[in-house]
């Protein structure tokens, strides 16, 4: 288990305080109103900045909702057909019965193309450069800085090639370069040992994504055609993304849960 997860370990053995759950429940309650204090009192660029991510935070919530809206549908119905002549008004109705359908399909489609998943990790702390670069000095003298080595785990693509060390700004090191996946299937229950594809997104900076690093809460695109799943359609499922639930660097394998 990571140094950082004593709480959940702690957790697990003696269980939760006996008023944790009522001091969160109201903790939760007083949420709102502090929330409408604090933009009560806000001023400036950092009312501005607030409202902002309120409002990104309120369109977020209206999509989801949207997504997971019934729509209703016209089945076929088993029922026998009644006796009697029926009104021309009527006939398109003849033996159908209205249903409500929800299309996983278009459902994950529509996720995809906003690149929003339901995480396991829905919130991680934001990892600064200066814990994922060391600065490398560089020239004749060593005086030149412009060089950084990444200390964190990446994934680079099988065809990717250094380029000069002379002209080389990010190192990543071949020791911390990983290829592979303990990938969990939530509904199986059970761990595979997958091939990365690539990194899809990185929530700390889109440049750790562009360079493939990788850190908790990262999504990653796993190769799961050794599976067996299938669309509607029939067609087998070639890659599936995935967010890694722990820190690679300091357990020395990626850990991750297969979003379904």
């Amino acid at each position: 288990m990571p140094q950082n997860e004593h709480i959940e370990q702690h957790r697990k053995r003696h269980g939760y305080r006996l008023d944790y759950h009522d001091r969160k429940r109201k903790k939760e309650a007083r949420e709102p109103h502090e929330r409408s204090k604090k933009a009560k009192t806000l001023r400036g660029i950092r009312a501005k900045l607030f409202n902002k991510k309120r409002h990104s935070e309120k369109v977020q919530m209206k999509k989801t909702l949207k997504m997971h809206e019934q729509k209703n549908t016209k089945q076929q119905s088993d029922d026998t057909v009644p006796e009697g002549a029926i009104p021309a008004y009527l006939l398109d109705r003849e033996g159908q019965s209205r249903a409500k359908i929800l299309s996983n399909m278009i459902k994950q489609k529509r996720k995809e193309k906003a690149g929003k998943w339901n995480v396991p990790i829905p919130k991680v702390s934001r990892v600064g450069e200066n814990e994922v670069f060391k600065v490398i000095s560089s020239g004749k003298r060593r005086k030149k800085s412009w060089k950084r080595m990444v200390t964190k785990a990446c994934y680079v693509g099988e065809t990717f090639t250094r380029k000069p060390p002379k002209y080389e700004r990010f190192i990543r090191p071949m020791g911390l370069r990983f290829n592979k996946a303990h990938v969990t299937h939530p509904e199986l229950k059970a761990t595979f040992h997958l091939p990365i594809i690539g990194v899809k997104k990185n929530p700390s900076s889109p440049m750790y994504t562009s360079l493939g690093v990788i850190t908790k809460g990262t999504i990653i695109e796993v190769e799961v055609s050794e599976l067996g799943l299938v669309t509607q359609g029939g067609k087998v499922i070639w890659g599936k993304y995935a967010q890694v639930t722990n820190h690679p660097e300091n357990d020395g394998c990626i850990n991750a849960v297969l979003l379904v």
